[in-house]
């Protein structure tokens, strides 16, 4: 990489090159410039984004993001700035102040600046082109209670902190989740069935939350693919007859009527499916003689 001057024309030695590596807990890297303005880095091999600027006297660079493939040779060009008022830098790491381990996520902002960061893996965080004068830091992460410390920031010049942040007690409001139920299951008593078979062991349902969440392709595949000892044969569900290598079918049920073959209905349409593997968990409304291997039934929206 190159440190130049505003028209990058005219390379700059003895600049300072300024260096963070994510992902690598270390403070920041500082390079002088050789005789050309050039500077030639190895990243470490963990490290997958590099944060650059470059620094002379008062005068700074604009602040470079890399990012890092291992085995690639990248060429950065810093253009050293030259302005009436200069800008400040700040750099910092926020740590858990009890247990000293990284704090990752923290909101770090300071008051005047429109821009906000947030701390990496590493707890480290950079503030770049920040007004001087004395500001207020602000640090917000939750489990942690809120810091805010004065903090005085020079023009052209890149300020270091450390911030512990104190653990604290996290108040919540209480979480409400609301489900509101498809009228048509409701008369049919699906709820019920659903609420006393998960009660009592008895019988497999899915609900309209569930299926809409999963997306089975049809009727058929969500059927098979969440009920044990159920498989697909020819045109019918069939459930193994215990120890035996035997299956028989099962009845099947559509929107309240017995239905002979698949029932090709594709998951947009499904609004509930019961299955009952045996007349002993069956309901009255879905039993009968031929009932002995267990009933599938399908409702639709």
């Amino acid at each position: 990489m190159t440190v130049v001057d505003e028209s990058g024309a005219i390379p700059i030695p003895g600049a300072m090159l300024v260096v963070h590596w994510s992902d690598v807990e270390e403070r920041p890297l500082r390079e002088t410039a050789g005789p050309e303005g050039r500077f030639l880095l190895c990243a470490p091999p963990q490290a997958t984004e590099a944060v650059l600027w470059a620094e002379l006297g008062d005068d700074s660079s604009e602040q470079a993001i890399v990012a890092l493939t291992p085995g690639e040779v990248r060429e950065v060009e810093l253009r050293v700035l030259l302005s009436e008022v200069r800008r400040g830098r700040l750099i910092g790491r926020v740590y858990d102040a009890m247990t000293e381990k990284p704090v990752a996520t923290a909101a770090v902002s300071v008051t005047g600046h429109a821009q906000e960061s947030a701390s990496n893996r590493q707890g480290r965080f950079i503030l770049s082109d920040v007004r001087p004068g004395v500001r207020h830091l602000e640090v917000r992460r939750i489990g942690y209670a809120p810091l805010r410390h004065r903090i005085d920031l020079t023009s052209g010049v890149t300020t270091e902190v450390d911030i512990g942040l104190v653990p604290t007690p996290v108040e919540m409001e209480p979480i409400v989740a609301t489900v509101t139920r498809l009228r048509r299951l409701e008369i049919k008593g699906f709820y019920e069935r659903k609420y006393w078979g998960e009660l009592t062991g008895n019988g497999y349902f899915f609900s309209p939350e569930y299926i809409e969440r999963w997306r089975p392709s049809n009727v058929r595949f969500l059927v098979v693919s969440n009920v044990p000892g159920i498989t697909w044969s020819g045109k019918n569900w069939r459930m193994s007859t215990g120890f035996s290598s035997l299956t028989c079918s099962m009845k099947v049920f559509v929107d309240g009527f017995e239905w002979s073959g698949w029932p090709g209905i594709p998951w947009s349409q499904l609004a509930g499916v019961e299955v009952y593997k045996g007349p002993a968990t069956l309901p009255a409304e879905f039993g009968g003689s031929d009932a002995r291997c267990g009933t599938v039934v399908v409702w639709t929206k």
